[in-house]
């Protein structure tokens, strides 16, 4: 068996500004931060769904509800097109050893640019931003189909199609006006004088504390066990996570401490939706990891998950492919998963549901997709993995039954919350 990981404790993550983080809460929750002032970062990313929204693929701007009950929306305002990959979920995102983010890996610390990130903005990102997690949350911001919403609709999107950062300004024009969000942040940030002075760095630095306090998860059973308490697990629990680091070979990817080796893999996980596709692709495909790099050898990779809550946060996969731990477990280790498409949760859109499989139809494309896996067939029983599954589920800690913030009763711009 493979070495068991070293404990997280509070030493592992980047220490934040809790009265930044005070301003972060309200504005995860409240929908100034969309081009048409519909959706917020809570509707993708709502702790009734384990920080996640429940769906396979993800209805961004323009649907209406929260989670498994969101709708696609309706008439002019309906959405054009699904979000392409599985809503992730945000637990310990403000781990100091974490350096990379997104299915694919496109955003990562790095000098290549002034701004110390490697990042679709490429220089266009603003300096400033003080973690990782900060600079990601601009990116939804600006994205058509998850906040920002289509060209003539709204001053901000029109503004991104133009250069990605021409719509930052305007968003944080909105906030900065509203004068419960200007007043806190003169009071959280020293340099800010006056409501004029915020910016959009301002913004994500203070979202990015919310998040980083917000959803630090280490008191699993799993972190009761090695952090020296023996009983933490029962028996089931106990021969799970023997496999886990064992004979399974989950740890062999799912490594150190936060359960990742933040590298890239192949899964070979059924193909369905728009596919986030590139500016040639000529069907509706997920290239994956090569989509940043543009190596051949990146081709259907994706970003290795922490697995803390996981229980929390289904379904899994990059697209979201299957409902529940068994089915996910099963598609690692089997030859020939069992699949289904309907064990998909995609709300019915009907005026673009001919995309959603169009993608299984192009044999070609499956037959490359099938060639590139990186995990091995195992032989496992049902009640090994009966045991691998109860030890993912004791991977579930207790910060969602007692938030340090929860959730606001109302927000500064008084639009209405999800």
């Amino acid at each position: 068996m493979a070495e068991l990981p070293a404990p997280l404790t509070p030493d592992d993550f980047i220490v934040f500004d809790a009265k930044q983080a005070a301003i972060g809460q309200l504005l995860f929750y409240d929908k100034i931060l969309s081009g048409n002032r519909n959706i917020a970062c809570s509707t993708c990313h709502h702790p009734k769904f384990g920080t996640s929204d429940g769906l396979s693929l993800g209805i961004g701007e323009g649907g209406v509800g929260l989670g498994i009950d969101r709708t696609a929306g309706s008439g002019d305002s309906a959405i054009k097109k699904r979000i392409p990959r599985n809503a992730p979920a945000l637990w310990n995102l403000g781990a100091k050893s974490l350096h990379t983010m997104f299915h694919d890996g496109r955003l990562s610390i790095n000098d290549k640019y002034a701004n110390g990130f490697d990042s679709p903005a490429e220089e266009w990102l603003p300096q400033g931003l003080e973690t990782l997690l900060a600079a990601q949350a601009v990116f939804p911001l600006t994205a058509q189909f998850e906040m920002a919403g289509n060209p003539s609709e709204n001053e901000v999107t029109g503004a991104v199609h133009d250069r990605i950062d021409a719509g930052w300004p305007i968003l944080a024009k909105r906030v900065r006006i509203i004068p419960a969000y200007g007043s806190a942040f003169v009071d959280a940030f020293e340099y800010i004088e006056r409501p004029e002075q915020v910016t959009i760095v301002e913004i994500a630095n203070a979202l990015a504390a919310f998040m980083g306090l917000e959803w630090q998860s280490y008191d699993s059973p799993f972190d009761q066990y090695i952090q020296g308490d023996t009983t933490a697990l029962n028996t089931l629990e106990l021969a799970g996570m023997n496999l886990f680091f064992g004979k399974a070979q989950c740890s062999s990817c799912h490594a150190g401490s936060l359960l990742t080796d933040q590298k890239f893999h192949a899964l070979a996980l059924p193909a369905f939706g728009p596919g986030r596709t590139r500016r040639f692709d000529p069907m509706p495909r997920d290239v994956g990891r090569m989509g940043k790099s543009d190596r051949q050898e990146d081709a259907y990779r994706f970003r290795t998950p922490m697995l803390r809550n996981v229980e929390k946060t289904a379904p899994y996969g990059h697209n979201g492919a299957y409902p529940t731990l068994d089915g996910i477990v099963r598609h690692h280790i089997e030859a020939e998963p069992n699949w289904a498409r309907d064990s998909l949760v995609l709300p019915d859109a009907a005026w673009i549901s001919q995309v959603d499989f169009a993608i299984q139809s192009d044999t070609r494309e499956m037959d490359r997709q099938r060639r590139v896996r990186d995990t091995v067939p195992l032989t496992l029983s049902d009640s090994e993995i009966i045991e691998i599954v109860a030890f993912l589920k004791a991977l579930t800690g207790t910060t969602l039954n007692d938030p340090r913030f929860g959730i606001p009763n109302s927000v500064p711009s008084g639009l209405p919350l999800d």
